[in-house]
């Protein structure tokens, strides 16, 4: 009980003020807008396991069997869900030999890794942050301490400032800040491993399926 009544002690809505508006500023200073709204978005996958591609490389498999049976025409009527098995099936359907299909996945690899890598970064700015906004509220408390000796009702104010802000920067920045950054960096890195899996096996199936290589009717 002791601790939980001392816990208002540890509140101060300047200190707050500063450490949260200025990592906030300096990090939207320092961002680029879309990575902004990225950043935010990615709080959704925290929760999230690393990415697995065995099950859409299976399903890759089933659309190769399909082909085989049943002519690559088939694969417009499949219900694909994820984007880059989508793009690569398309531009199978439209003729695309296997360098062409392998170009295509990899390049929305990294594109999807950089994306991702953005709203880690901004994440991690924000850790950089609010640790030198803890500074500067100590400053700022020290300024206003030194300004107010004679004013003895305004010394534990500054100190509190002072104090809690240089608390709050680390806080912030070493369990919330931190700890995002390196979660979504961690699945980035996962996904972008995960996703090369898909390379190879819709490579195969566009080399198969090439308008040279398939097999011409005979009348």
């Amino acid at each position: 009980m002791s601790l939980i009544a001392s816990l208002p002690a540890f509140l101060d809505p300047a200190a707050a003020a500063i450490v949260g508006g200025g990592t906030i500023l300096a990090t939207v200073l320092r961002t680029p807008m879309r990575d902004l709204s990225r950043g935010v978005v990615a709080l959704k996958t925290l929760g999230r396991t690393p990415f697995d591609a065995s099950a859409l490389v299976t399903q890759v498999e089933a659309l190769s069997r399909i082909t085989a049976r049943h002519g690559v025409m088939q694969l417009d009527r499949s219900v694909i869900a994820d984007p880059d098995v989508a793009a690569g099936v398309a531009a199978i359907v439209d003729g695309a030999d296997a360098a062409s299909v392998r170009t295509l996945v990899e390049d929305r690899r990294i594109v999807r890794f950089e994306r991702q890598r953005a709203a880690a970064e901004m994440w991690a700015a924000a850790a950089e942050f609010a640790p030198a906004m803890g500074m500067v509220g100590t400053l700022i408390g020290l300024v206003r301490l030194f300004t107010s000796m004679t004013d003895p009702a305004a010394i534990g104010g500054a100190m509190a400032i002072a104090v809690l802000a240089t608390l709050y920067g680390a806080l912030v920045g070493n369990l919330i800040c931190l700890p995002v950054a390196a979660r979504l960096k961690r699945l980035a890195r996962a996904e972008c491993v995960e996703r090369g899996r898909l390379v190879e096996p819709l490579a195969r199936l566009a080399a198969r399926e090439a308008p040279g290589l398939r097999p011409v009717a005979v009348a």
